[in-house]
């Protein structure tokens, strides 16, 4: 009689014994805290990757507002490149360029809005800033522009993302970041003004 009590005394030890709990508990939390960790990471190297984009493009845009910088705009876009491929080496890019005669022109061309529906159409007037015979949201110019323009300088780098942590939370797995800069070209000429028109929508 005495084996029963035995077993029930040695299943009792066992049910008792908690030494291996920390084990299970460490490998249900390690999970969570290593994507935790991991977009963490991902966060920070993004914002890395934000600044050197944005200093870079400064002084890109600083060196390209000086005489001769238009005609070099694919150099000054390679040195951005070559800046955030430092951190980001399978970085891709797109840049872009806008000229406008001054600060003021970064609108939308005015027109009158006779019908009052926001749209420039049945044949409402409006002012052709940039010459092309039609209305337009940005007026601006491709291009660096010339002396005494501003410029828009834009890049757009798409980048890998260092971990396959995105996945998991359901992101995609390249990451873009995008820099503007407006900066006035020197006056080492007389500006080209773009004399105003007036057009119609239609």
């Amino acid at each position: 009689m005495t084996r029963p009590r035995h077993r029930r005394s040695a299943f009792a030890r066992i049910r008792g014994d908690r030494r291996g709990a920390t084990i299970i508990e460490f490998a249900i939390v390690v999970p969570v805290l290593m994507v935790l960790l991991m977009g963490a990471f991902d966060l920070l190297h993004q914002i890395y990757a934000q600044s050197i984009l944005d200093g870079a493009l400064q002084k890109a845009a600083r060196d390209s507002a000086i005489e001769g910088g238009a005609a070099n705009a694919a150099t000054f876009d390679q040195q951005v490149w070559a800046m955030v491929k430092i951190v980001a080496p399978d970085a891709t890019y797109q840049a872009s360029r806008k000229s406008y005669s001054t600060f003021q022109s970064i609108k939308p061309e005015e027109f009158v809005d006779k019908n009052a529906d926001n749209i420039c159409n049945n044949g409402e007037n409006f002012t052709d800033i940039n010459g092309n015979g039609t209305w337009d949201l940005d007026p601006g110019v491709t291009g660096q522009g010339g002396a005494e323009d501003v410029t828009q300088y834009t890049m757009t780098v798409t980048y890998p993302r260092l971990f396959p942590v995105a996945r998991l939370m359901g992101w995609p797995s390249t990451m873009s970041i995008a820099s503007t800069t407006l900066l006035k070209n020197q006056p080492y000429d007389s500006q080209k003004v773009q004399v105003s028109a007036n057009g119609s929508c239609k």
